[in-house]
């Protein structure tokens, strides 16, 4: 084992540990986006998307929220409008936070248009596409 995969396979494990029991995924159609974009002094420039997922074959509603702050640059989002199909893979809210029900989002996959948040392999999104197929005969 090289010293690359000896550093990823640490930092995997670390990660493990501290979040394991907060990672989660949620997939459905897209009731509401709310956009906000506030630049403090030209500078500094905060984003802070909020997602209203309701999944398939389910009455409840998911609530996701990404926030991203970056100095100079706008932080970018991927287009996402109402009727969308997403998967959102995130971290469930902390309790203790006031953000309980919610989702702190690290990646958003749109399935209608095949964008992605952060590029992943298409593998991956193939796979999503087959446990809908699968899942819903």
């Amino acid at each position: 084992m090289g010293l690359k995969a000896k550093i990823t396979n640490y930092y995997t494990n670390s990660y493990m540990k501290k979040y394991g029991d907060r990672i989660t995924q949620a997939q459905g159609k897209v009731i509401s986006v709310k956009i906000e974009e506030k630049p403090i002094l030209w500078i500094f420039h905060k984003l802070t998307v909020t997602i209203l997922i309701k999944p398939e074959r389910s009455k409840n509603i998911i609530k996701c929220v990404y926030r991203k702050n970056k100095w100079f640059k706008k932080p970018e989002f991927i287009p996402v409008a109402q009727g969308h199909s997403i998967v959102v893979q995130g971290l469930k809210g902390l309790k203790t936070k006031g953000h309980g029900e919610s989702i702190d989002v690290m990646n958003v996959i749109n399935m209608t248009n095949r964008k992605q948040l952060v590029p992943l392999e298409d593998d991956v999104i193939k796979k999503i596409q087959q446990g809908q197929k699968i899942k819903y005969r």
